[in-house]
């Protein structure tokens, strides 16, 4: 839905490059809602949850945690697509339908990665929202395929694509007509092996000025180490940013995907802690999880 606050961008006309996503002359900026958890207009909202569905105690306790902590939506990954063929690759359409009864036991709405054109038609009346995952952001078949879904759509830059190409396959999926899609920074490559990735905030800002559609960062993936987790996600509050989507697990060391930047519940209350004033300096309200309507 759309709402009167001012978009950043104020240009006379749409950007003819991507005239669906651009931010127009009227000034209105979009809130997509999962569930019933806006993102945009003067919500902060966070994401969170493990990296993969390893098994249905796993979620149904991470679920309890996050929600309880502040997130507003969980997070989870059924279908894992990962570098190596020998690594843990989800339970599949399993694991969607147990992110679902966790999700609905728990009063949160979840967002999970589908991987394929074939699997959005099944997984559509499960999930709250879908994301398109950093390796397939240029995935043309799957971006159409959700966006002639009625499910929000979170799509991931891929860490070898440039502001534009991130934007323009935001594009392909308002082209099918659905435009409920939220961008989220999660880190391009650089040249150092210091962090995991280079956490592009200018890049994401850009987008934010540029797109009407809310932008989130994803510092877990991008930076890859838990102690710098919390100062990123403050910056991303600080840059006018609209949530975060954070990797937290209830038990880190027996994480069977990315155990290496997970947080565990102590250290993402201190996050969240930390995020509260930084959310209120700038303006913005941060989405409370017991009452979507309300802030912090």
């Amino acid at each position: 839905m759309l709402t009167k606050t001012q978009c950043p961008s104020r240009r006379e006309i749409r950007n003819p490059e991507f005239p669906l996503v651009s931010c127009g002359s009227d000034g209105e900026t979009k809130v997509v809602k999962i569930g019933d958890r806006p993102f945009g207009g003067q919500m902060f909202s966070v994401i969170a949850g493990p990296c993969a569905v390893e098994s249905e105690e796993l979620i149904f306790e991470a679920a309890k945690m996050v929600r309880s902590l502040g997130a507003v939506v969980l997070r989870g990954g059924a279908f894992k697509p990962r570098t190596s063929p020998y690594s843990f690759q989800g339970l599949g359409l399993p694991g969607v339908e147990i992110m679902h009864q966790a999700s609905r036991q728990h009063d949160i709405p979840f967002v999970t990665e589908v991987m394929a054109p074939r699997w959005v038609e099944e997984m559509e009346p499960l999930v709250d929202a879908f994301q398109v995952g950093a390796r397939n952001m240029q995935n043309v078949e799957l971006l159409r395929e959700v966006g002639r879904s009625d499910r929000p759509v979170v799509l991931k830059r891929s860490f070898g694509a440039t502001v534009e190409e991130w934007v323009l396959a935001a594009e392909y999926i308002a082209q099918e007509g659905n435009e409920e899609i939220i961008l989220c920074e999660r880190g391009i490559r650089g040249f150092g092996e210091a962090t995991r990735f280079t956490l592009d905030l200018a890049g994401a800002m850009w987008a934010r000025h540029e797109t009407k559609l809310p932008v989130i960062a994803d510092p877990s993936h991008a930076i890859g180490s838990p102690h710098l987790i919390g100062g990123a996600a403050a910056a991303t509050a600080a840059a006018g940013l609209d949530g975060l989507m954070i990797e937290v697990h209830p038990q880190p060391a027996q994480a069977r995907c990315d155990a290496e930047q997970l947080l565990e519940g102590r250290d993402f209350a201190a996050l969240m802690d930390r995020l509260r004033p930084v959310v209120a300096a700038v303006g913005r309200c941060l989405t409370n999880s017991a009452s979507p309507a309300r802030s912090w």
